[in-house]
């Protein structure tokens, strides 16, 4: 039969063997999620962006655990710090985003904004000269329309420069949270050692 003193028993790892993490694959996941809502984006950054990553950012941050830092696990514990770093950065730009699109202060990269409003303008006076024959029939109308084509002129003019930022901010989070839980767990390693 089974011995169930020895059931508790594990044998060391053999010296170049890849340690896991358990919920790992789960940091792939949502990357792969995190990804998907980015493509799904289009257009301009609508707020479901900031709600899907506050979502992910929850899952990650409540059922992800980096293994501890130990002197013989160096090459795992940085493959999983990199992993969970960057994945914590994508869902942080794609929560941000939205706010970047709409929020000056968010977004304060000179010259980057300062076409839109002129592609709001345009998009406005390309309107009414396509619905020139309702000008005479309803102006309200043709207000209205000009108005919902410019600001969507705006929006996507925004869209399109956030989205060539976003990386940056991504790659900032990842390096700010990579460095934190890094100097946090190395804090701990020293308290336990």
């Amino acid at each position: 039969m089974d011995d169930p003193s020895r059931r508790g028993d594990r044998s060391p790892a053999p010296a170049g063997a890849v340690h896991t993490v358990p919920g790992g694959s789960g940091v792939i996941g949502i990357g792969l999620a995190a990804v998907l809502t980015a493509a799904l984006a289009q257009g301009s950054w609508q707020w479901f962006a900031t709600y899907v990553g506050v979502t992910l950012l929850a899952v990650i941050l409540s059922f992800y655990r980096l293994p501890p830092w130990a002197p013989g696990l160096r090459r795992a514990y940085i493959a999983n710090l990199t992993a969970f770093s960057l994945v914590v950065g994508l869902c942080a730009a794609i929560t941000l985003a939205p706010m970047m699109q709409r929020w000056a202060w968010l977004f304060p990269m000179p010259g980057t904004r300062d076409r839109c409003p002129a592609l709001g303008s345009y998009e406005s006076i390309r309107t009414e000269a396509a619905l020139a024959g309702l000008a005479g029939r309803d102006g309200a109308a043709l207000a209205h329309a000009q108005d919902v084509n410019s600001q969507a002129a705006v929006a996507d003019c925004l869209s399109a420069t956030t989205t060539l930022w976003l990386p940056v901010y991504a790659a900032g989070a990842a390096v700010l949270v990579g460095l934190g839980a890094w100097a946090f767990d190395r804090a701990r390693g020293r308290a336990r050692g």
